[in-house]
């Protein structure tokens, strides 16, 4: 059996760090806490989990903290968790078993990183990241924002999720550290202008956020997958901007670099022919979305609403609008299945199964 160091980095975290250490203290060997800056109980929490409590003055840098973090570890492998992250239960579970049988050959495990879920507990947001790796190899963190492990050797992927419990955000904050690159001079990659951008797009800023996925989109150098993003992510502002002819164009310029059809740009140009009055196209395109689940090993951004109850909900109210109100009603269900409290939903069942003389119980 494997030992694991779990190494985090926090400040100002006391409303969310014990719920995340009681996740994982009785499966991690060892537990490591670096604090930057806490003015709150937060360091007084954490010691109530470990005597390994350590400072570092933050520098505007993640990765510098991260970095200092892995350095306190011991044991054979890193966890590492950010105090508003949490195992549920299942995944305790998963990830007991995997201390049980992992071969020691392995240099980094990999895991989904559900980092939003809705109301009903669907998964809004999912993603892999490197998240249990050896010690020995000194893998390193880049990036002064969303930065990156930069790990090599021997990957596996496995099915346990870490899951994001998000109570406030920091609104601007990643703004301004990219903001202090700029005034720095510092030359940017494709994922600092793609990432650049989502900060831009996240805080209202549309134009610039389109000028900055143009240049992701332009170097030649670059993730892939952030160049499709950046083309999906580019269509939101323009449809934030009301420009409905640049939001498609953007949307099927995905399809230069995804190949394939995605869900989340199926989704979206149906919504633009929706909105557009277009319901035979809308309904062609939603059922594409609806047949295009991600690969499981997929590494880049899935939101699973856009291939399970959103494009269904929107056909729904497509084919009402095209007077079929069977397919319609027949959409909302399985809408339904995975939020079956929506008010919206449950508006449509009601009108539908009256149209339809459905008994309602």
């Amino acid at each position: 059996m494997v030992t694991i160091s779990l190494c985090m980095i926090v400040k100002n975290e006391e409303d969310v760090l014990a719920r995340g250490l009681d996740t994982v203290k009785d499966i991690v060997d060892e537990i490591n806490i670096v604090d930057t800056g806490s003015t709150d109980r937060t360091v007084e929490i954490a010691k109530e989990y470990t005597d390994r409590v350590y400072f570092f003055e933050w520098t505007g840098n993640f990765a510098d903290a991260r970095n200092e973090s892995f350095k306190y570890a011991t044991k054979e492998y890193i966890l590492y968790l950010d105090a508003d992250d949490v195992l549920l239960e299942e995944d305790q579970k998963k990830l007991k078993e995997l201390k049980q049988s992992l071969d020691p050959s392995v240099d980094s495990v990999s895991m989904f990183y559900n980092a939003g879920t809705d109301e009903y507990g669907n998964v809004t947001l999912r993603y892999r990241r490197n998240r249990l790796i050896k010690t020995e190899k000194n893998f390193i963190w880049k990036g002064d924002c969303h930065n990156y492990l930069e790990v090599y050797g021997k990957v596996i992927n496995s099915d346990i999720s870490v899951t994001h419990k998000k109570i406030s955000h920091s609104t601007g904050r990643n703004l301004n550290i990219y903001q202090t690159k700029i005034d720095r001079g510092d030359i940017f990659s494709a994922r600092d202008y793609f990432y650049y951008g989502n900060e831009l797009r996240e805080n209202g800023h549309y134009e610039k956020a389109i000028e900055s996925y143009n240049k992701n989109i332009a170097l030649k150098s670059g993730w892939i997958e952030d160049k499709v993003y950046a083309c999906i992510n580019k269509a939101d502002c323009y449809r934030f901007l009301g420009d409905l002819d640049n939001e498609l164009k953007s949307l099927f310029q995905s399809f230069e670099y995804s190949k394939t059809p995605r869900p989340e740009t199926c989704s979206r140009i149906g919504y633009n022919f929706q909105r557009k009055k277009e319901y035979i196209p809308a309904v062609f395109w939603y059922d594409i979305a609806t047949k295009s689940e991600p690969d499981s090993n997929q590494w880049s951004f899935s939101y699973p609403a856009y291939y399970t109850w959103y494009p269904h909900l929107q056909m729904c109210v497509c084919y009402y609008n095209l007077g079929d109100f069977q397919k319609s009603y027949e959409h909302n269900e399985k809408a339904y299945d995975f939020r079956p409290k929506d008010e919206r939903i449950l508006h449509n069942k009601k009108l539908l199964e009256k149209k339809l003389g459905i008994n309602q119980k």
